[in-house]
């Protein structure tokens, strides 16, 4: 494609049997993020949080690539050449879609189907749960070109990573496979690309018999606890339960009553029948 793209263009999505597939959409950039789609991508989480028809979230990239990070020509030169204004309207527009995605309503999946660079590393921890394929790249090059893995990416790979690789992968400036990647921590599973799609799919399928309020109770509070002492975690946990259990008790009680009452399920083996009451 050699025209530019327009804002809208940028971020594209279709929704499927409860999925919305997001993806980030300037293939010939390798998708890399711009002001453009950072904007864009923020009205596309908008518009999909609280759809009734969307259970779930899955982020990849159209072509070759998840994202190879910021947009070196618009992200940075351009948008510096304007001042510092311009510079901290940008990092507000990217931070805010990463920040609001952290704590996005649904759960949230990244198929990383390619390059993930730099900035990348920001969607990337925000998603609840990362799968990549075998071949993807993953890389931290900021040191090659003279600057810290800064946008948050040196944080994510401190708390995702064991601190020698995280050290390595920083400093080293080398890239790795997504085999590697999940050795390391990065994401979840690492998959053959052919199988990539379905086995995001199965997961996705998992989640959407799970109990939505649950399920955002849960992704919450894993994030929150993991900087909290223990005395802490315990204290907010009992309270988030119980914040969970007045937007949602009925749901609760119905688990029980499947399990204790009828035998109809068993929770270690999978989730109650959540149509069977309303929510």
């Amino acid at each position: 494609m050699t025209t530019e793209r327009s804002e809208a263009e940028t971020v594209a999505y279709t929704v499927e049997n409860r999925i919305a597939w997001v993806r980030f959409n300037r293939p010939e950039k390798r998708n890399c993020m711009s002001p453009k789609l950072n904007r864009q991508m923020m009205r596309v989480l908008d518009e999909l949080e609280f759809r009734d028809d969307v259970g779930v979230l899955v982020l990849t990239g159209e072509g070759s690539a998840w994202s190879a990070g910021m947009d070196l020509k618009e992200y940075f030169r351009e948008t510096e050449a304007q001042g510092l204004g311009a510079t901290r309207q940008a990092q507000r527009e990217s931070y805010g879609w990463w920040r609001r995605l952290r704590w996005y309503q649904k759960p949230t999946v990244a198929m990383v189907n390619g390059w993930c660079f730099g900035g990348g590393y920001g969607p990337l921890f925000s998603c609840d749960l990362a799968f990549a394929s075998d071949d993807a790249t993953f890389g931290l090059s900021e040191i090659n070109w003279g600057i810290l893995p800064g946008g948050g990416a040196s944080k994510v790979v401190v708390d995702l990573m064991p601190l020698r690789q995280a050290l390595y992968h920083a400093m080293m400036g080398e890239n790795i496979d997504g085999r590697t990647a999940a050795e390391w921590g990065l994401v979840n599973e690492s998959v053959p690309a052919d199988q990539l799609k379905a086995r995001v799919t199965a997961v996705c399928e998992v989640l959407l018999e799970k109990n939505p309020i649950a399920l955002k109770a849960t992704k919450d509070a894993i994030r929150r606890v993991k900087e909290m002492t223990y005395d802490n975690a315990e204290d907010y946990l009992v309270r988030a339960q119980e914040a969970a259990n007045s937007f949602d008790n009925d749901g609760r009680k119905e688990g029980i009553r499947q399990f204790i009452d009828e035998k109809s399920y068993k929770p270690g083996l999978g989730a109650y029948d959540k149509s069977r009451h309303t929510q």
